[in-house]
Order: C-alpha cells, then sequence, then structure tokens
C-alpha cells in the first residue's frame, strides 16, 4: 500500500495572498487544522496550520515579554514574532519548509516523517505540483479497511496455531522463545513460562490473539524480576495439566 492508495486527491488550499481571515474561515468549514500554500503552477510553496494562528494580537495571545527580557532578545526574533501576531496574508505567517511525499512513496515512509516532523499531514507532490495531500486521518482509514481482511483468515488446528505462535516468537527480536511454551486445545490457546520483563506479557498476547484460528488467549506466565529474582505470577494464573 503506497500514499497513492490512501490519499485525498481532492486538496483545499491557498495562496501566500490568502487572508488569514479566509484561511480561518476554511479551516472551520471543512473541519481541518492545516491548508497547503500553492503559488503558480501548482508549486507548493509553504503549509499554514492552526499552530500559525495561535499567537494572535486580536485574540490576545500574542507572546509576552518583559522590558528585561526583550532587552535580551534579539530585535529579529521579536520583529518575526510581530509578524507572526500581527500579519494579514498567509504568505508571512506559513511554515515555508514543508516536508512532502510522492504518491509512489510507502505509508511507512509518511509515517516516519510525521513523527520526525511532528505534522498531521503531508503535501502529495508530483512533477513539482500538488496532486493531494495525506494525514493522520487517511492512515486511519487504511487501517481501518485492512482489520476486516486480516480478521477474516481462515481458521487453522490446533497443531497449526502451535507451531504458527512458536514460530512467530521465535521471529520477533523480543521474542522469549527458550523460556515459553504454548499449548492449543479447540482454538484456546495457554501461555506458559516466564518473561524477565512484563511488557513481553501484552506482547505475547497480542502475538497469539492475531495467529488466524485463535479463539480466546489465557495468560499463565510469570514475571521473574531480573534483579532481585522476585518471581510474579499473572494475576488468575493455572499451572500446566500433568500427563
Amino acid at each position: 500500500m503506497n500514499v497513492a492508495d490512501v490519499m485525498t486527491r481532492k486538496v483545499i488550499s491557498v495562496t501566500p495572498d490568502t487572508t488569514i481571515v479566509d484561511a480561518a474561515r476554511l479551516m472551520l468549514q471543512h473541519g481541518i487544522s492545516g491548508l497547503p500554500v500553492v503559488a503558480a503552477k501548482g508549486a507548493v510553496v509553504g503549509i499554514v496550520t492552526e499552530g500559525d494562528l495561535l499567537r494572535r494580537a486580536e485574540t490576545g495571545t500574542d507572546r509576552p515579554h518583559s522590558r528585561w527580557f526583550e532587552f535580551l532578545i534579539a530585535p529579529g526574533r521579536l520583529a518575526r514574532e510581530y509578524v507572526h501576531s500581527h500579519a494579514r496574508q498567509v504568505g508571512k505567517v506559513m511554515t515555508e519548509r514543508v516536508a512532502s511525499v510522492a504518491p509512489s512513496d510507502t505509508l511507512a515512509k509518511v509515517v516516519e516523517l510525521m513523527e520526525t516532523h511532528h505534522v498531521r499531514r503531508l503535501p502529495v507532490i508530483e512533477r513539482g505540483r500538488l496532486v493531494g495531500i495525506v494525514s493522520r486521518a487517511n492512515l486511519v482509514r487504511a487501517l481501518l479497511d485492512a482489520l476486516p481482511e486480516a480478521a477474516g483468515k481462515k481458521a487453522e488446528s490446533d497443531a497449526e496455531i502451535h507451531e504458527q505462535i512458536l514460530a512467530e516468537i521465535s521471529n520477533q527480536p523480543w521474542g522469549p522463545r527458550a523460556s515459553v511454551d504454548v499449548t492449543v486445545k479447540d482454538g484456546v490457546v495457554e501461555l506458559y513460562g516466564s518473561i524477565t520483563d512484563d511488557r513481553e506479557r501484552a506482547a505475547l498476547k497480542v502475538l497469539a490473539e492475531n495467529t488466524p484460528g485463535v479463539k480466546t488467549v489465557h495468560d499463565n506466565l510469570v514475571w521473574i524480576e531480573p534483579i532481585s529474582g522476585f518471581v510474579i505470577p499473572a494475576e488468575g494464573s493455572t499451572p500446566p495439566e500433568r500427563t
């Protein structure tokens, strides 16, 4: 799955000359928190978001400074803050350095850029022109579409479930394969053994729950605290049956 599969193609955008008033109205009207800023021939020159409109003189939220602090701050910084709190056009408050993706980029790249730049949306650019936008909401929709497909896998036999769970534990870099065992009966999974980090407990349960054919998972793991050696059993755990 790539950007072209999930992006919004009908993009609401503004130009550098768009007024702050009009940009704010567009955000509220369409329920979005950011707008690409497009110049001639569809070239993206920036993006304006709600964050760019937080510090405004009209609402009394412009950044206050004491006279003493103003003496210590470079005049250029104060001038920049004044522009952001008083400017009337989008081009004067927008973020100019914009992270973007191409339609052929993977969703993994989208997530990486969003996390790196702390943004909620990315313009999609092809041949220098804006062709769409991909947001966190687009990624959530993609997840929603993919979940039924994953849940609809064919049920497996108990033996196959057992082997798949053990193999997946072995494949995971965090998987405690040497200290964990699994039994399966009628699709019910019992987890036995020990872990040295209690976060592995939740991960093992999720791994088992995602295995095709599993109906429910019972946690009988014990947590051995590595420093003290204390053994902490799972709440409600039961020992394995002896045969």
